[in-house]
């Protein structure tokens, strides 16, 4: 039962979840004081697509690999409401369920600040903004900035920055957007898949938890012990 919770989610393909993923997710919930964080792997998700020379593992594989990547954290949690969905991951639709469970609290969805800058390529936008608060994390190499360096067009009209430009509210709903800055841990899927491509070692770049099973998966590269 999550009622009442002040809970946090970070979405992501995870192809694979790596420990930056993990390390920005801790921090979004010390700095804002969450009990706990929803990590919540993307079925299909609509801004990638597979490509034969640098796929995405099935959903399964990945959902698996957060689990077991998150089982030693109790503030933490995998759920695989979008993979058990199927079809298209959609943001909006997650908030909404995830945000049934924690009524009245409202979740926090944390996004990176470049994703954060395309919103309004995303499925309902604006209501997103009046459905969830926002974490917008800093990422590597580009970690300055203020709030209203990447807000989109979609919320333009919708918040009303706070002087320092870290923080905004909605000018209606009861929803916030703050600015995370989160440690610079400049790893990313895209890296490990080519490094796995290569055979090359991810050890220390993916929580030990799942290292051999992304490895043994075969499906970035060749399969086997690294």
């Amino acid at each position: 039962m999550t009622r009442g919770l002040r809970l946090g989610i970070l979405g992501g393909t995870f192809n694979p979840i790596h420990l930056g993923h993990l390390r920005a997710a801790e921090e979004v919930r010390e700095a804002l004081g969450l009990e706990r964080m929803i990590l919540v792997p993307a079925a299909r998700p609509p801004h990638k697509d597979d490509v034969p020379d640098d796929p995405i593992a099935p959903a399964s594989l990945r959902l698996a690999w957060v689990r077991a990547s998150v089982a030693e954290n109790p503030a933490f949690e995998a759920d695989g409401i979008e993979v058990e969905r199927g079809g298209r991951s959609y943001t909006i639709d997650t908030v909404r369920a995830i945000g049934a469970r924690t009524a009245p609290e409202l979740p926090v969805f944390a996004i990176g600040q470049e994703a954060f800058a395309e919103l309004g390529s995303w499925r309902e936008p604006e209501a997103l903004l009046r459905s969830c608060h926002f974490a917008v994390m800093t990422r590597p190499p580009f970690s300055s900035g203020a709030l209203a360096d990447w807000l989109p067009k979609c919320a333009r009209d919708e918040v009303l920055l706070a002087p320092d430009g870290l923080s905004a509210r909605h000018r209606e709903a009861p929803t916030w957007l703050r600015r995370i800055e989160v440690t610079a841990l400049d790893i990313s899927s895209s890296g490990i898949r080519a490094r796995l491509r290569a055979s090359r070692s991810i050890r220390y770049l993916v929580p030990e938890a799942v290292r051999e099973a992304v490895e043994w998966s075969g499906v970035y590269g060749p399969a086997g012990a690294r």
